[in-house]
């Protein structure tokens, strides 16, 4: 039987970010974390939260140009990638993806830009616009 995963409506930027918080304290110290929804719709803003409970203090600018944004507070690391320039998957093999599955908590925006080449995720996060906000579902793999 495929559940599908309860959405919480978020109504601003604001609340976005605070979710995502909420989100932090879901996940495990190596998670692989797919973040699913359309240009737009609040990946980069969800993980602003999640790095702000990870006790990341600063900007968290959107990786879409430099693929990779790693960040460290207190000898633990964080990963925060956007796959979407990729042009194909095979060039996840020149970021040095293997590098940090398995040994941090690592988000991934457009991951279906990695193709057959990512592991499979431990959370999927699924961001849809709605008239009212946004819609998060968050489903544990």
């Amino acid at each position: 039987m495929n559940i599908k995963p309860k959405a919480v409506l978020v109504s601003s930027e604001q609340a976005m970010i605070e979710f995502g918080e909420y989100v932090f304290s879901l996940l495990r110290a190596d998670d692989l974390v797919f973040l699913v929804g359309d240009l737009g719709a609040g990946k980069t803003t969800l993980t602003r939260g999640i790095l702000r409970k990870f006790g990341h203090v600063g900007p968290v600018p959107s990786p879409t140009y430099t693929l990779v944004e790693p960040y460290n507070v207190s000898d633990r690391e964080l990963i925060h990638m956007d796959l979407y320039r990729l042009k194909s998957p095979e060039e996840l093999e020149m970021l040095g993806f293997r590098d940090f599955v398995g040994n941090t908590i690592c988000i991934i925006e457009w991951p279906e830009r990695g193709g057959s080449l990512l592991p499979p995720p431990n959370v999927i996060i699924t961001i849809e616009t709605v008239d009212d906000g946004r819609s998060v579902a968050i489903e544990r793999c």
